[in-house]
């Protein structure tokens, strides 16, 4: 059934400043601008409060101590001790991280006589505990299971004898507000020149409450605690049927079913290679010959990144290798690759509403429907109040897999490499821990330069980075957690520039390009066979 993109958003009242809550329908502010957790807010749970000054057996058998900022993170890999890099392979559940490596060029500050005028972010929501539906929260119900049944775990498996399950669900964690707080303040400091005081903003959200909290806690951390007098906050609807640019997948029926499960195929063969060895070791600390899968290894390997964010600590992250936790980051990759990159059908399409909203803003006009712009809310994208095109910042909040969707939308073929499941190929691009951890962002600067900059900066400072010739050029420069992507390598008409950028009017060409290849009636509405993993290639049908 196509779904209709007339929908309105709804939020429910709460002013930022009070406790009080009014009801829905009494306030004179529309429901899209009201950010208390209204009926399309998601189930949350509470998890238990952490009591880490008494749970982390620190040091860890180093010799000296290592304070705890504020969660544990060296816990040292088993065989390797210089120090621990297993929470820089977590995937999307790694906690933030700027890109260690980068993506391939080199950073550089702007020329003198070159300003950035506006600046467009997509964040992801900060760490949090698991969703309602992730397959780690089994894991206490197998432990009890396995113990009913007279198994008992020894070695350095025993602490399962009285392991306790005690993450929440759906919400932030501590930790999760805290990066989010702390990537306002970040961006603040590094974006703040643009806000204009007599102009206040529209930022956007979704209504789980994740992202109402994430989004909050941002702008607290950007604005201060009297945000609200800078910033509206505008609550878009995050539930099946609505279209929602900000997390694309709820009106693209073919994201949600076989037709793009490729990727978690293609993970769980993987699951099977890596996981071998560990699952036998684990199975030689436990006595009574439990029917212990490679399944089981697995949720025990996912339960240290989410217990670490959510109780600061987690006993589960000295069970694994150096090269177990690189396989787990690639399990990442597979799954993401698949379902919601280059190697799934609805890989753009999910991601490509929001890059219709990026060309409308780019151009300071309002989508045009007639011109195929499927993927957006027409009702809130052309209209002023919920759409504005006049400002210097553009702050929205996403989820991984839609963010992941928008680089795969705007044709960013640097993680287009096919990933087989025997094993990640030499230099692959496609490590989610560095593209979509989590409170992940990407920002868009607007560059504008007196004279075109140089694709070729010379290192001796005394030379100009500008050209000799040609007039006032403005260019595009992204960054995905705080690196340069470089746009010429996806986008051969922005050229092999040394800084990464693009002009201006070259990448909205492109871009409109991308939107048409992203094909999204039929990639999201189009009854197809389900494609075999590695059968797509392009991010659509």
């Amino acid at each position: 059934m196509h779904i209709s993109p007339q929908f309105l958003l709804l939020g429910a009242a709460a002013p930022v400043d009070t406790t009080i809550v009014k009801p829905r329908g009494t306030s004179t502010i529309p429901d899209y601008f009201q950010t208390g957790y209204g009926p399309f807010a998601g189930p949350t749970q509470a998890g238990s409060a952490p009591f880490l000054a008494q749970t982390n057996p620190a040091p860890f058998g180093k010799h000296a101590y290592v304070p705890n900022t504020p969660v544990v993170t060296d816990i040292p890999i088993i065989g390797k001790a210089d120090g621990a890099e297993s929470f820089k392979r977590m995937g999307n559940i790694s906690p933030y991280m700027p890109n260690p490596s980068g993506f391939g060029v080199k950073e550089y500050s702007l020329p003198p006589g070159t300003n950035i005028t506006q600046m467009h972010m997509v964040h992801r929501h900060g760490s949090r505990y698991p969703t309602s539906s992730a397959s780690v929260a089994t894991l206490p119900n197998r432990i009890a299971e396995l113990l009913s049944n007279g198994t008992r775990f020894t070695g350095n498996l025993e602490f399962l004898n009285s392991w306790e399950y005690q993450l929440g669900r759906e919400e932030l964690t501590a930790l999760g507000r805290q990066q989010l707080f702390d990537s306002g303040v970040l961006n603040w400091f590094n974006y703040g020149g643009l806000y204009d005081p007599s102009s206040p903003l529209i930022a956007r959200t979704c209504t789980q409450v994740r992202m109402l909290q994430s989004a909050e806690n941002f702008l607290n951390g950007f604005f201060g605690p009297r945000y609200a007098e800078n910033v509206t906050l505008e609550v878009i609807i995050e539930e099946t049927g609505f279209k929602n640019p900000l997390a694309g997948n709820k009106a693209c029926p073919n994201n949600n079913n076989d037709r793009s499960a490729g990727g978690d195929w293609a993970s769980v063969q993987w699951q099977n290679k890596y996981l071998k060895h560990a699952t036998d070791r684990f199975r030689r600390s436990m006595t009574g010959n439990p029917n212990w899968t490679i399944e089981d290894t697995y949720l025990v390997q996912t339960m240290c990144p989410y217990e670490t964010v959510g109780l600061g600590y987690s006993p589960f992250c000295s069970l694994f290798t150096e090269d177990e936790w690189s396989g787990f980051e690639y399990s990442f990759a597979l799954s993401y690759y698949g379902g919601n990159g280059f190697g799934s059908p609805t890989g753009r399409a999910v991601g490509v509403g929001y890059v219709e909203e990026l060309v409308a803003r780019l151009q300071h006009r309002y989508p045009q429907p007639d011109e195929g712009f499927a993927a957006i809310n027409e009702t809130l994208d052309t209209n002023p109040t919920t759409f504005p095109l006049n400002q210097n910042l553009y702050l929205d909040f996403s989820h991984d897999t839609t963010m992941f969707s928008m680089l795969t939308a705007l044709g960013l073929t640097q993680f287009e490499q096919f990933l087989p499941t025997s094993g990640p190929p030499p230099n692959h691009q496609l490590i989610v821990s560095h593209i979509v951890p989590f409170a992940a962002r990407f920002n868009i600067e607007v560059i504008k330069a007196p004279r075109p900059v140089r694709a070729k900066r010379s290192k001796d400072p005394r030379d100009s980075a500008y050209e000799s010739k040609g007039g006032e050029t403005t260019y595009v420069h992204m960054l995905i957690n705080q690196r340069t992507i470089p746009l010429g390598r996806s986008i051969p008409k922005c050229g092999k520039r040394d800084d990464g950028w693009c002009e201006l009017q070259t990448f909205i060409k492109a871009q409109k390009d991308n939107i048409v290849k992203a094909k999204y009636e039929e990639s999201c509405f189009g009854n197809y066979s389900v494609p075999a993993y590695g059968d797509i290639t392009t991010g659509a049908i």
